[in-house]
């Protein structure tokens, strides 16, 4: 793919001026750089929307001072929302050198030319050089370039936003009906019927992305490099991730497949205090970060948006099917799918989800809270981490529980921070028994369970962690699961000495192992485990032992 120059874009209502500027530039960088020359404020960001879209860098910003409508000063302010790494100069007479040196503090201006500049030689081309000669070393970086525009109470416009977050894909979050999102809009030709809109790094406009349209645009890796593999690992949650580096690291030819987002619900966690090593504490989205780069390093491949929706045994290899009906074969499959938070049965919740109801912390959203009241509705770590993490814009933050307090699923350290911030209150034996809004929330009705009252309030923000329940429906009638849909593993397939009805091997099935030899389970999904990031990465750890020993006897 041919990459285009970077921009350089000048803007001054003189047309002497403006051709002036655009002739010197072209006569130096021409060759290097594409020389925009903008004689209006209006023409100049209408061409940044342009290059932005198109996905052109932008190196440089000259800019009149004295200019109709917008001076220059307040010209670059607002080009800095599109492009905060290109360099910026502000052409100045002599009486205007007060508004250029204030300049420097408003738009961190990097310098400030005097009209006229004659010679170029002495006078212009040292400073360009040596503002190119930076911009070259920091240049804006891709990533940060996604762009969503959409509506505040719009779940689709939420799905998107939640996806690029719980991905750590970096983006700026744009309203529609604001001036920089409506130009976005304009600019992509599009109408509010069209939102969500992303416009990714290249330049690439998407209309109401579905979630493999939008991992495929911002460097997410959606299809398998192989069909066969050493390991497939199903799941991108603690478990998941530990597996895919044991397995990488050990040589295996590891294929991590994810669904949605790697992290699981410890991705979606602001901050882990009892994780071995981290002393200070350490968010879900940076220790995700870190096992996804590890994992990466050792050559696991990591799939994004693929859903895994049977699996088969083929001899002695194990085929899963994706939702598209495509395949890969592996030697050996971990299952680490975790759990999702249960979803509450009030009504009118469902139609308000991703418009005010939200399941899981949704830290996308915690901006949004700020002033507000947040209701946290559940009592385990997971419910406490956000309500400490929402508590730092909320208003006021109410976690609702069934029971009498948080004691019997939280830990203490948790507990003991609760009860330190002012603005988070415990309402104990309370539960929502009803939702109502135009659009999005509004209302939540709650019940006393000890007095059997309720009360009707206003709310804008409620956050669901309640229950687990294992993503394993697909995966019934091939493995043994609980009643519960929790797979079993090892021991606890062994009734009376005697290994589950069609277990071809005469050895028993490993500590890991499920009632389908070569396929383990690791993490949240496994009966009986411990529901904690350490024994997830522990069971993804242990479970690669378990089919290095799997492997060798194949």
């Amino acid at each position: 793919m041919n990459v285009p120059n970077p921009a350089i874009l000048t803007v001054d209502d003189d047309p002497a001026v403006s051709r002036a500027v655009a002739r010197d530039l072209r006569r130096r960088y021409g060759d290097r750089y594409r020389v925009v020359r903008a004689s209006s404020v209006e023409e100049a960001l209408e061409a940044l929307r342009e290059l932005k879209l198109r996905g052109v860098q932008l190196a440089l910003m000259l800019a009149d001072y004295r200019m109709p409508k917008m001076n220059g000063v307040e010209f670059l302010e607002a080009a800095m929302d599109l492009f905060p790494r290109a360099r910026r100069v502000l052409l100045t007479a002599y009486a205007d050198n007060g508004a250029a040196i204030d300049a420097i503090n408003v738009v961190d201006l990097d310098h400030y030319l005097l009209k006229p500049w004659n010679p170029p030689e002495e006078h212009l081309y040292p400073v360009i050089d040596t503002l190119l000669e930076t911009w070259r070393a920091t240049p804006d970086p891709a990533a940060s370039d996604v762009r969503v525009v959409g509506h505040r109470w719009s779940a689709p416009s939420f799905a998107v936003r939640d996806f690029l977050t719980r991905n750590l894909v970096p983006y700026r979050w744009l309203l529609a009906d604001e001036a920089e999102g409506a130009r976005l809009l304009a600019a992509a030709g599009l109408t509010v019927t069209q939102l969500p809109l992303v416009v990714t790094a290249d330049g690439t406009t998407l209309a109401s992305p579905t979630e493999p349209e939008l991992a495929a645009h911002v460097g997410l890796s959606t299809a398998p490099a192989a069909e066969l593999y050493d390991l497939v690992v199903v799941g991108g949650g603690p478990a998941g991730l530990g597996a895919a580096v044991y397995g990488a690291s050990e040589g295996l030819r590891t294929v991590l497949v994810e669904r949605r987002a790697t992290g699981g619900q410890a991705g979606q966690s602001s901050r882990i205090e009892n994780y071995l090593g981290f002393p200070d504490g350490v968010s879900g989205a940076q220790l995700t970060d870190r096992a996804r780069r590890q994992a990466v390093k050792f050559g696991a491949e990591i799939l994004s948006t693929r859903e895994v929706v049977a699996l088969e045994p083929a001899g002695s290899a194990r085929v899963l099917r994706f939702d598209d009906g495509s395949a890969i074969t592996a030697q050996s499959v971990i299952l680490a799918t975790g759990v999702s938070y249960r979803r509450l049965a009030a009504p009118g919740l469902e139609a308000l989800t991703g418009c005010g109801v939200f399941y899981g912390s949704a830290r996308s959203e915690a901006p949004s809270c700020s002033k507000e009241d947040v209701y946290v509705v559940g009592g385990a770590n997971s419910a406490g981490q956000a309500a400490v993490y929402f508590s730092r814009y909320a208003r006021q933050v109410h976690i609702l529980i069934r029971g009498d307090d948080l004691s019997r699923s939280m830990s203490s350290y948790l507990i003991s921070q609760i009860n330190a911030i002012d603005n988070i209150t415990v309402h104990s034996s309370t539960e929502v028994v009803a939702a109502e809004g135009e659009g999005h929330l509004e209302r939540l009705t709650l019940r006393d369970n000890r007095s059997g009252a309720t009360r009707t309030l206003d709310a804008s923000y409620v956050f669901v962690f309640i229950g687990a329940q294992p993503g394993t429906d697909w995966l019934d009638g091939v493995v043994v699961r609980d009643p519960k849909g929790f797979l079993l593993t090892g021991t606890d397939l062994v009734t009376d000495g005697r290994p589950p009805a069609g277990w071809p091997l005469t050895r028993a099935p490993y500590h890991l192992e499920t009632s389908l030899p070569g396929v383990f389970a690791a993490g949240d999904a496994r009966a009986s485990s411990v529901k904690r990031v350490a024994s997830a990465v522990g069971d993804g750890a242990m479970a690669v032992s378990l089919v290095h020993q799997y492997l060798e006897t194949q």
